[in-house]
């Protein structure tokens, strides 16, 4: 099932991006924060409104930390763009974006388990991408892109997560069991904050 999951990426990467090359990091992710209760009961055990649920994404530290107001409940291992340093400016760059999103929609994805959308493009990411074009970073006729979100995997390979490699056009993606315990818990009021 492993050399499935590494062709299924490779075959990914040659179609989206014209070469075979999949960006792996050296390092491994430590297990992750509070793994040992399943996220909803332990919302459910703190009394959390889940209104106040807000995710945090850190794209230098590989990490989607689930948060109540000033409290922490969860950390976990993530994986991004085939481009994973830089911010998203247009369509196909393969980058992930950053700034404050908000959730869009949530729905069952059949190739990756589940899939939250979040609302990129929204105001801000299109005042940079029409900056970029302005500052002649990227060509005039650019298309913004669209159809960010976080998702899980394709089945047995939540090993991708473990080794950090790089695998989507630009989203968020988790081991299966950790998207799953996610779409529990968030909603249309969830903010989605994503730095470097």
């Amino acid at each position: 099932m492993k050399r499935f999951c590494l062709i299924y990426f490779i075959l990914i990467s040659v179609l989206c991006q014209g070469s075979g090359s999949i960006p792996i990091a050296t390092s491994v992710l430590k297990k992750p924060y509070n793994s040992e209760k399943s996220l909803k009961l332990l919302i459910d055990s703190l009394k959390i409104d889940l209104k106040t649920i807000r995710i945090l994404i850190e794209k230098s530290k590989y990490e989607l930390s689930v948060w109540s107001d000033t409290i922490e409940l969860r950390k976990y291992p993530v994986v991004f763009g085939t481009n994973p340093v830089d911010d998203k400016l247009r369509e196909g760059d393969r980058c992930t974006p950053e700034g404050e999103f908000k959730i869009r929609s949530k729905y069952p994805h059949k190739s990756w388990s589940k899939f939250i959308w979040i609302d990129y493009p929204n105001a801000a990411s299109r005042a940079k991408h029409n900056d970029a074009i302005k500052k002649g970073l990227i060509p005039v006729d650019s298309k913004i892109g669209g159809e960010v979100g976080i998702h899980g995997v394709p089945k047995n390979c939540d090993y991708v997560i473990d080794q950090r490699q790089n695998w989507t056009w630009g989203c968020i993606s988790l081991k299966n069991k950790d998207i799953d315990e996610l779409y529990e818990i968030v909603s249309n009021q969830t903010i989605v904050k994503i730095i470097k």
